[in-house]
This record gives structure tokens, C-alpha cells and sequence, in this order.
């Protein structure tokens, strides 16, 4: 709290010191100018057309440099709590780009327990930077896309229980970096009645210090299950567009306004955003092409081809119809989402959300 204070005293100084900045060089002229021996007046129209000539220019540097080392002394106070908890902050380090990222023999040994606890590399993770950066796979027809302004807000719901710390604030620093800030409404993190220690205090207090006012904490007092924590984390949103997502992702980029528009022109749309692979060893991302999603006859959810008529339009920049949806990732409008009953909260089966939800929409 005290850093946070610091960083609140020091903004407020300096907001006010360029503020007095400014007004004193718009109220303060001189009155008279010197040309040899001589003083003469000069006239107020002419010292403002000076002004905007010359002045204007060096004012809003010297305001753009200010706000950028305000920017730093924040980032630094910021950064400091992650690593307080042994995490890193910025965009270089280990993995960046999405590529592997790798430990020395030392750090191996330490790695194994961990691997096998949380099926990934959770102690490579930690040396993987929150805020990283992972190669932007969209087709080229996708970035040239141009979205209105008056797209609705989404709630980002993120579900776990004993997920490592690490992994769970890459998936927030990720979402933050990567939606537009008028985009998103909130941060759900809904704690599925985890008993791990760094779960409780140490994330609570770096979210609300990190993100104050953006992202809140559900917690569950018994273990609900994943289907039950998905309808808590809804109950909990206010933004008229709802996505949940499992606690172990990184967003890319322009992902939210395709997803946001097209909803906003169908409200009854389920959308299911393309997702490529993070490998749980190295923490590489591991592209996948577009695929639509289908039943095996065990009714398992799988990865199909596109169906022909998408094919045939040529353009890989269209959305794709699908019959059957995954639910680690899947974004829909709130409201909509309650007029056809959630999921169903007794469903206990691993994946049968992919056949009610696909099966209702």
C-alpha cells in the first residue's frame, strides 16, 4: 500500500507541476523586449502568433516528456510487485516471440516436481515473462479488417482451481495487453476453491494493486466444478458480452474485435475464437490452421476441415460454421447466453458442454 501511495503522490505532483507549466506560459508575457540600448512594446496579438508559431511545438514536448517518465517511475513501482512474488514484467526474456524457452541442467532439476504437479512447466514459467510477446498468426486479410467504434463490452471470465500463479497472470497481463481498453468491461477470476497458498493473499493483492477496479476475485467455498464456476463467473459480469476462458492462455492482438462484431450483428452467435497450441514443456506457440469443430461417434468435439462453401469463397478472413464447439474458449452476449439456461449446473461429464451448448445454440 505504501509504494501504491508513493506512485499516487508522485502522479499528482506532477500532473500538477506541468499543469502550472503550461498556465505559466500561456499567462505570463513579456511585457517589453530589449533592441540595443532601447525598450519598445510588444503587441499581444504578435506575441501570440509567436506562440503558436514557436511556442505550441515545445510545450507538448516537454508535457509528452514528463508523462513518458511518469510512465517509468509507475512501471517501475508496478513491476515491483511481480517481483516481489519472483515473477518478470516486459516484453523481452525467455519465450519471447513464442518461441521454446529453455532452463540450464541446474534449473531441470528443480523443474521435475513442478511438472508433474501441474502438468506443464510451471518453474519455466515463472522465468517467462507476464507480459510477453507471441507471433501474430492471423491471415494477412484479418489485419486489414476495419471495426467500428461502438462495439459492446466483454467480461473476460477466467476459470481455475491449483493452476500456478505464473500461468494464470500471463492469461490477465495478456488479455489487458491485447484488448482495446474501451473493449473490455472486466477481469473475472473465478477460484474454483483452490488450496494453494499463492492463490489466495498473493494474487488477490497483486490484481487489485496491478489492475485496481478491473479485475475481481470469485471465490468459491467448496469445490463447484467447472461447469458451476463458468455460471458464477457469468453472475458475477456486468459487460454485455461474456467470454470464458480457461486460466492458461495468451491472446494475440486485434482477437476481440471480430469476436465483439459479430455478436453485435447477431446476438444469438456463439463464437469460438481460432486457437493455436502453447506447448506445456517449452512454452512454444504452436500454430494451428483453421479448422471447424465436429463429433467423433463417441461424441468427443474435434478438429474438422472447414466445410466446401468456406473453401470456396477463398478468403481464409471469413468466420467458419460450425456444428460442435469447445468450451475452453467461447465467447457469447450475456444476456442471451441466460435465455437459453446457461449449462446445465449438474453436468459432471469431462467435455459434455461441448454437446449441450453446441446441441441448444
Amino acid at each position: 500500500m505504501a509504494s501504491l501511495r508513493r506512485v499516487k503522490v508522485l502522479l499528482v505532483l506532477n500532473l500538477i507541476a506541468v499543469a502550472g507549466f503550461v498556465l505559466f506560459l500561456a499567462k505570463c508575457r513579456p511585457i517589453t523586449s530589449k533592441s540595443g540600448d532601447s525598450f519598445h512594446d510588444i503587441h499581444p496579438r504578435a506575441e501570440v502568433a509567436n506562440l503558436t508559431a514557436h511556442g505550441i511545438s515545445s510545450i507538448q514536448d516537454a508535457v509528452l516528456k514528463r508523462l513518458s517518465l511518469l510512465e517509468d517511475i509507475v512501471y517501475r513501482q508496478l513491476n515491483g510487485l511481480s517481483k516481489s512474488l519472483g515473477l518478470i514484467e516486459g516484453y523481452g526474456g525467455r519465450g519471447k516471440g513464442g518461441l521454446p524457452a529453455t532452463l540450464s541442467p541446474e534449473e531441470e532439476e528443480k523443474a521435475k516436481g513442478p511438472h508433474e504437479k501441474y502438468g506443464y512447466n510451471s518453474y519455466l514459467s515463472e522465468k517467462i515473462s507476464l507480459d510477453r510477446s507471441i507471433p501474430d498468426y492471423r491471415p494477412t486479410k484479418c489485419k486489414e479488417l476495419k471495426y467500428g467504434k461502438d462495439l459492446p463490452q466483454i467480461s473476460i471470465i477466467f476459470i481455475f482451481v491449483n493452476e500456478a500463479l505464473s500461468v494464470i497472470l500471463r492469461s490477465v497481463h495478456s488479455a489487458v495487453n491485447h484488448t482495446p481498453a474501451p473493449l473490455l468491461k472486466e477481469i473475472i477470476l473465478v477460484d474454483d476453491n483452490s488450496d494453494e497458498e499463492e492463490l489466495k493473499a498473493p494474487l488477490e493483492e497483486y490484481v487489485n494493486k496491478r489492475y485496481p477496479g478491473l479485475v475481481k476475485v470469485v471465490r468459491n467455498q467448496k469445490r463447484e466444478g467447472l461447469i458451476r464456476a463458468r455460471i458464477e463467473g457469468w453472475k458475477a459480469a456486468t459487460g454485455q458480452v461474456t467470454g470464458f476462458f480457461d486460466a492458461h492462455v495468451e491472446f494475440t492482438a486485434g482477437w476481440a474485435e471480430p469476436v465483439l462484431s459479430r455478436i453485435q450483428e447477431n446476438r444469438k452467435r456463439v463464437i469460438l475464437p481460432s486457437i493455436d497450441n502453447i506447448k506445456q514443456d517449452n512454452f512454444e506457440v504452436q500454430r494451428y490452421e483453421n479448422s471447424a469443430h465436429g463429433y467423433s461417434w463417441e461424441l468427443w468435439c474435434m478438429y474438422i476441415s472447414p466445410p466446401k462453401d468456406w473453401w470456396d469463397a477463398g478468403d481464409p478472413s471469413l468466420p467458419i460454421r460450425t456444428p460442435a464447439m469447445i468450451g475452453c474458449s467461447f465467447v457469447v452476449n450475456r444476456k442471451f447466453f441466460g435465455e437459453i439456461g446457461l449449462l446445465d449446473p449438474g453436468m459432471d461429464v469431462y467435455g459434455g458442454e461441448n454437446i449441450e451448448l453446441g446441441i441448444k445454440v
